[in-house]
């Protein structure tokens, strides 16, 4: 018996990387996978269906079902496309894993408007395109669900050279927040995932860039913690952000200090006051 028998999960981005082994743990576990992926570069150009045909090929030839989708997440019908895919092959959807993504790293003196709007685009535009369909299916199946989208520490704690990156990553915790709130009261959960994993997207990354870190932040070691979320075991968990890679997991949370507030004329701080009370560390969080 698996953990997820009888579920049907849907993993963007899951031809490589990765979306590939969080295809094959669901997989794994008893989980029917739609594998969507585009096919295409890095930088988001090209398409083509060998990558998820490899990695339904995988799935079968260990036992397990899965089905291929080649649409781009991009766009409202390219979500909607992925939904009837799964709805075509198994009926349902329980699980959705929000993965897909691409690079257009420069620095933001150097970001142009070609290299931020497709990076928004497929990140953060496209988890709300492939969200919104699955989000409705299974509110209306009334059986709840499980949603995984994925965000970065480039997001969450800012990387050198990634502002659109990191935009659109910062963007998706936002929405899950949000999400989370709202699917709370139809069974369907929501999370944050921060990996850290050597893939084709970071293999050039400073920390990334050896055989040494390939080992260390292989994906698969990802994966595991997508599994328990998607499963019973976590029914009770909701709007959690998690980053995991390298063997460790951690929770992640945006903290607000105590701070101070103002009594006397009507709240209004001077300039000065204010710093005054930033010097003595009344209002920062403790380092």
């Amino acid at each position: 018996m698996g953990l997820l028998d009888g579920k049907v999960a849907v993993v963007t981005g899951a031809g490589g990387g990765l979306g590939r082994e969080h295809a094959l743990a669901l997989a794994a576990e008893g989980a029917a996978v739609v594998v969507n992926d585009l096919g295409g570069a890095r930088d988001g150009s090209g398409s083509g269906a060998a990558m998820a045909d490899q990695v339904v090929d995988q799935i079968k030839a260990a036992g397990g079902e899965a089905a291929p989708n080649y649409d781009n997440v991009s766009t409202v019908e390219g979500g909607e496309s992925i939904l009837a895919s799964a709805l075509d092959a198994f009926g349902q959807v329980d699980i959705l894993i929000n993965n897909a993504g691409i690079l257009r790293d420069k620095s933001f003196a150097k970001t142009t408007e070609d290299l931020w709007d497709p990076v928004v685009a497929v990140h953060l535009k496209g988890t709300y395109c492939v969200t919104r369909p699955v989000f409705l299916h299974m509110k209306e199946r009334g059986a709840g669900g499980v949603i995984i989208n994925t965000s970065s520490t480039s997001g969450l704690n800012g990387n050198f050279g990634q502002c659109n990156y990191g935009a659109a990553k910062a963007g998706i915790a936002g929405f899950t927040r949000c999400l989370a709130l709202e699917g709370e009261r139809y069974g369907i959960r929501c999370h944050i995932l921060a990996p850290v994993a050597h893939t084709r997207l970071t293999e050039d990354l400073p920390g990334f860039d050896s055989d040494k870190a390939a080992a260390a932040y292989d994906p698969k070691l990802v994966s595991p913690l997508l599994v328990y979320l998607a499963s019973d075991l976590a029914k009770d968990m909701n709007g959690k952000t998690f980053l995991a890679g390298g063997g460790r997991i951690a929770e992640m949370k945006v903290v607000t200090a105590d701070g101070l507030t103002k009594k006397e004329d009507g709240g209004l701080w001077s300039a000065a006051e204010i710093g005054a009370k930033m010097s003595a560390g009344e209002i920062l969080l403790p380092e």
